[in-house]
């Protein structure tokens, strides 16, 4: 009996169906027809962008960070300026036998528990309720003399506080030595009481600074505090500074180095440094000209992208990289990846061909085997 004609339209039939189905084979994500396929301009949801130096520039938007005038105008706090709770300790001379204050046969008063009151006055007899708050201890002996040169004659005071807690401020987070440290003469700033508490303990390039000061919190770059002094805020009684490390990222998927959620490990990251951050195209499956970048965008910047005017709302964008152009390796380098952005590299059309050609040949060769064995 002659079973090579029934072999044959096996293997054929068989053909045939590897060959319609290949679109099911094992991949690691759509290919760029099917990413192309998605655009708006096909009924799709999504804007697909070649990207040119056009779109790089108005595409380069970064977090920006900084403290208002409210922070940068804040005088330094003196490290001897009187505040609520504080006490202070009060002698006065009089110039005359039978004083205002003193006892008899004394021309000295001595006033050694007067305790700053929570909304920053003290009283003082024949002076009346003044406001020490905010006052250094001279300040405040020249107020005192003031009021009591109209009572008796050329009055003489001195100062001194005794206790009180004075300014503070709580540093927490990413830092060495985390805790409430007392604004002194020589840490009044950020920057200074960043370093009385021990530096910050994650890399400088993605350490963010945010200070809260009562219902108002503002953040700032480590790196720009140290490049531009307007950012080294003076600091103000119960501020509270937190140390954190920048919390972007993006993912990568498809033909990669590896296929993670990664972190930004500085403050710029362009879409080449996010390729090299994964470890690069795999060489045996990336296309080259199948780098997608995903994203929402915001309705301006999509607008100057697409050069449109009446989008709302974000956009969900596809920028499209080909590094095998004559500068596609410069558009990469300054392309600007941003937080929550999906970077996919699409595997190379061959490698298509070989895994249907894999799934060919693995049934042939298993074919021939059994028909081996069949004529033993």
């Amino acid at each position: 009996m002659n079973t090579r004609p029934n072999r044959r339209a096996l293997l054929t039939g068989l053909s045939a169906t590897l060959l319609t189905a290949s679109c099911g084979l094992p991949r690691s994500g759509p290919n760029k027809r099917e990413l192309f396929s998605g655009s708006v301009l096909r009924q799709g949801d999504a804007f697909v962008v070649q990207v040119n130096d056009l779109v790089t520039r108005a595409t380069a938007v970064q977090p920006a960070l900084g403290f208002s005038s409210k922070f940068i105008n804040a005088s330094p706090l003196g490290s001897d300026t009187i505040r609520p709770g504080d006490t202070l300790a009060l002698t006065i001379w009089e110039n005359v036998d039978d004083g205002l204050l003193a006892n008899q046969g004394a021309n000295a008063t001595q006033l050694q528990q007067v305790q700053v009151d929570s909304a920053g006055y003290i009283f003082i007899p024949y002076a009346g309720r003044i406001k020490a708050a905010g006052n250094t201890p001279e300040g405040l002996r020249r107020v005192i003399t003031a009021k009591l040169d109209t009572q008796t004659p050329d009055p003489q005071v001195l100062i001194s506080r005794t206790a009180g807690n004075g300014a503070t401020v709580s540093v927490m987070g990413a830092i060495n030595g985390q805790g409430v440290y007392p604004i002194e003469r020589p840490n009044r700033t950020l920057s200074a009481m960043i370093a009385r508490a021990g530096g910050v303990s994650i890399p400088a390039e993605v350490a963010k600074i945010t200070v809260k000061r009562g219902s108002m919190a503002e953040s700032v770059w480590l790196k720009d505090l140290y490049e531009n002094p307007r950012m080294d805020i003076a600091l103000r009684d119960n501020d509270v500074i937190l140390v954190e490390k920048d919390k972007r990222s993006f993912t990568a998927l498809g033909a990669t180095g590896s296929q993670a959620r990664v972190p930004f490990e500085t403050q710029t990251l362009s879409a080449l440094e996010a390729i090299a951050t994964v470890g690069g195209l795999q060489p045996n499956l990336a296309d080259p000209t199948g780098v997608f970048v995903l994203r929402n965008e915001p309705a301006d910047i999509a607008m100057k992208v697409l050069g449109r005017t009446d989008l709302v709302g974000d956009q969900r964008m596809i920028y499209v990289l080909s590094l095998t152009e004559p500068n596609g390796m410069f558009l990469a380098r300054d392309f600007a990846i941003r937080d929550g952005d999906t970077v996919y590299v699409t595997e190379a059309p061959f490698v298509q061909w070989q895994k249907m050609l894999s799934a060919l040949t693995g049934p042939l060769g298993t074919a021939n085997t059994l028909n081996s064995l069949a004529g033993n």
